[in-house]
């Protein structure tokens, strides 16, 4: 080959490899820019299956008490005992990760490209089993405090979690407080605490005993700080344990830790003898039978609904954004109560739903400040490193 003919080669060589090289980052940037959308999209779903999944099982859970319901620990079943309808989906989204994964669709690898090691079988066997049990043990809480407290006082201490999730989460995952992310936390917890001083709330079942109120205070404000420990140990456990950024992971993590918690209250429910009176309080039930059945399914989907958002906002975000959500959730509760149960409309519950939602947008806006720095500094990094 003659001198001119290799010169043209090279030459072609060299504008077809800064032409490939041109493409592969204009193709970086449009995969940037997508994964940066498809991220906002997750975010907004869940926190919808977070807000609905919430507000109509804990609906439907005061509905379960109104009429006739009884048992505590049947109660807790259903709050978790709900996950084998999402078996289906988790083998869809296994496959799907199988498939992606052997086409060259891998996430779960860490800075340098090395796929980090999956803990043992043992190992996640135990954590599942762990916070299980807590979940198990926390629903018993709950469902005690929402037998025997009016809503208003049901609701400000629910919304505690949020504090408790915060002071766990600065030890166990170095949570960073800014001053939006405080004042979204002070927020949306005085509008919890603002119902405890509504007294038009006529959902409770009634006045109360002394024994009862004292009873239900305590286990919810227990399952309260049980459900902050939780969040924020779940969130350690995907960012230092599992280490893996797929959506097979997150159902991971809802299906073995339901399944675990659904042993421990099917145990307490035949332990504590509730088992027996099931019949009896079928047949009493205000609604039916049919709907006695029906109230206690649909609380069964709407709680599993939620465990999917509040655990998928744990893995795209952080356990305290995820509580956020859930407590913004807390004061749409009473407000719905309005038409379902018929109850009085004031200006505290008002004043409370506002707060929640000034509340909300001050978190969120943070974590669109947040994001908005990081690209700054990438885009940065990007042009000095050329």
């Amino acid at each position: 080959m003659d001198q001119p003919a290799q010169i043209q080669l090279q030459v072609l060589a060299t504008g077809d490899q800064h032409h490939n090289e041109a493409n592969k980052e204009e193709t970086m940037k449009q995969s940037s820019k997508t994964g940066h959308w498809w991220w906002w999209v997750k975010v907004s779903l869940y926190t919808m299956s977070v807000l609905l999944g919430q507000s109509v099982a804990v609906l439907l859970g005061r509905l379960y008490f109104l009429k006739g319901g009884s048992s505590n620990w049947l109660s807790s079943v259903v709050q978790v005992g709900g996950f084998p309808i999402l078996i289906p989906f988790y083998l869809l989204t296994t496959t799907t990760t199988t498939t992606a994964a052997a086409g060259g669709v891998d996430h779960d690898h860490d800075d340098h490209g090395a796929k980090p090691p999956l803990p043992s079988p043992h190992t996640l066997t135990a954590i599942y089993a762990l916070l299980g049990l807590v979940v198990g043990f926390a629903c018993w809480l709950y469902s005690v405090g929402l037998q025997n407290l009016p809503v208003s006082t049901y609701t400000l201490l629910s919304a505690s979690q949020l504090a408790f999730n915060s002071f766990f989460s600065y030890f166990i995952n170095g949570q960073k407080f800014t001053p939006f992310v405080v004042n979204s936390l002070v927020l949306l917890t005085v509008s919890s605490v603002l119902l405890v001083f509504n007294d038009d709330d006529s959902s409770a079942a009634g006045p109360t005993s002394r024994v009862k109120y004292v009873t239900g205070f305590l286990c919810t404000l227990a399952a309260s700080a049980l459900f902050g420990l939780l969040m924020s140990a779940t969130q350690y456990v995907f960012t230092s344990v599992i280490k893996r950024r797929t959506f097979k992971y997150v159902m991971d993590m809802i299906i073995y830790q339901n399944l675990f918690a659904s042993l421990v209250t099917v145990v307490g429910l035949f332990a504590s003898g509730e088992w027996k009176g099931i019949g009896r309080e079928m047949e009493g039930y205000g609604l039916g039978t049919t709907s006695y059945l029906m109230t206690l399914i649909w609380i069964a989907v709407f709680w599993q609904l939620f465990s999917i958002g509040a655990v998928g906002l744990i893995f795209e975000v952080s356990s305290l954004f995820s509580n956020s959500i859930s407590v913004v959730g807390l004061p749409i509760v009473p407000i719905a109560a309005i038409f379902f149960f018929h109850d009085k409309m004031s200006g505290v519950k008002g004043i409370s739903m506002v707060l929640a939602i000034w509340g909300f947008v001050s978190y969120v806006y943070q974590f669109y400040v947040d994001d908005k720095n990081s690209r700054v500094v990438k885009k940065a990094v990007d042009e000095t490193s050329r």
